[in-house]
């Protein structure tokens, strides 16, 4: 009597070869093999620098491919970059500070922010001693270098300035690129806008006694967050959601294995020619990327801050429009929710 539902030749080789362990087998390799399939470029506001060595050390430590996610990188030059780059489908995730996302959402552009990058402000303005720089108020009538026009080192110097009453018209911000701190050695800016890790750097280099004014302690607004348009987040939800498991992977990867990740620094970073200097950056990287609340998953968002942080652009007149965060954010796609 024939079999009510007959199998094919090929159907039954491969339930034999599968019994047999032959070449048709299904392994636990095959079955676990992500079912998302896509390439997600990052536009990016920097070069590939150490401190996301956790992105560059995809070829090596594969944690976007086990997500099914080609993983690319766009480099920019600030934040103001990684949203054109976006908007112009050069990348489909920028990798930006809240400054620039708030300000193109002040133009009308469709962006929503998806995770959290570094919840810790890591930006500063540092003086050399002699300048007598302090306190914020001290900045009027000051030459202060930012790396770029559209980085975040100039938004959140004018969000310090605010807090003394300050305008940008009342300093002279001069363009010094990533390598700022020789012009303030050279006198030609009072002061410079930098990172956390910039200044690491620029101490091993010889830097010798400043002061440093921290953001953080007049508005401690995230400093990184990844952001897409609103029609790549419904056109590739499940892409999205993968890249962000990735990254999340990835960065749990550098807190937990500082040392490995400084080690492939050396490989991969344009700036990471020495080891140890990598190790202390990305620590520096590591310890921004904690969650503002305790107890949160990486990536998590605070919008009590954040919202903090629009207001401020508000009120310096960096936005003309007050911006609800709260519309604009979307944590469905975090790991876990």
């Amino acid at each position: 009597m024939a079999h009510p539902f007959p199998l094919s030749r090929r159907a039954l080789l491969a339930a034999s070869a599968a019994l047999a362990g032959g070449p048709f087998a299904a392994t636990p390799a095959a079955w676990a093999q992500p079912q998302v399939r896509g390439k997600v470029t990052v536009a990016g506001w920097s070069k590939p620098i150490s401190e996301i060595t956790n992105l560059l050390a995809e070829p090596d430590k594969g944690f976007f491919k086990a997500q099914g996610v080609e993983l690319a990188y766009l480099p920019g030059a600030g934040g103001g970059d990684a949203i054109r780059n976006t908007l112009s489908g050069q990348g489909d995730v920028a990798f930006t500070d809240p400054g620039s996302f708030f300000m193109a959402l002040d133009k009308g552009e469709k962006l929503v922010a998806l995770y959290d990058i570094y919840p810790q402000n890591v930006f500063n303005v540092v003086s050399l001693k002699s300048a007598g720089i302090r306190t914020p108020a001290d900045l009027k009538g000051k030459r202060i270098g930012v790396y770029s026009l559209s980085s975040g080192t100039r938004q959140n110097l004018l969000v310090m300035l605010h807090q003394a009453g300050l305008k940008e018209s009342d300093v002279t911000i001069v363009v010094t690129g990533l390598l700022n701190f020789a012009p303030l050695l050279q006198g030609q800016v009072d002061a410079t806008a930098a990172t956390d890790t910039g200044l690491a750097v620029g101490r091993r280099k010889g830097l010798g006694e400043v002061d440093v004014m921290q953001v953080r302690d007049y508005l401690n607004v995230s400093s990184d967050l990844f952001v897409v348009r609103q029609e790549v987040l419904q056109q590739k939800k499940a892409l999205l959601r993968a890249f962000l498991k990735g990254y999340r992977d990835s960065a749990a990867w550098m807190i937990g294995k500082p040392e490995e990740a400084a080690a492939l620094a050396v490989k991969h970073a344009i700036d990471g020619t020495q080891q140890d200097v990598n190790l202390e950056v990305i620590r520096l990287r590591n310890a921004a990327a904690q969650p503002a609340t305790p107890g949160q998953p990486l990536g998590s968002i605070h919008l009590p801050s954040l919202q903090k942080g629009a207001d401020a652009y508000h009120a310096l007149g960096l936005v003309q429009r007050p911006i609800r965060v709260a519309d604009v954010v979307d944590a469905s796609l975090l790991p876990g929710a």
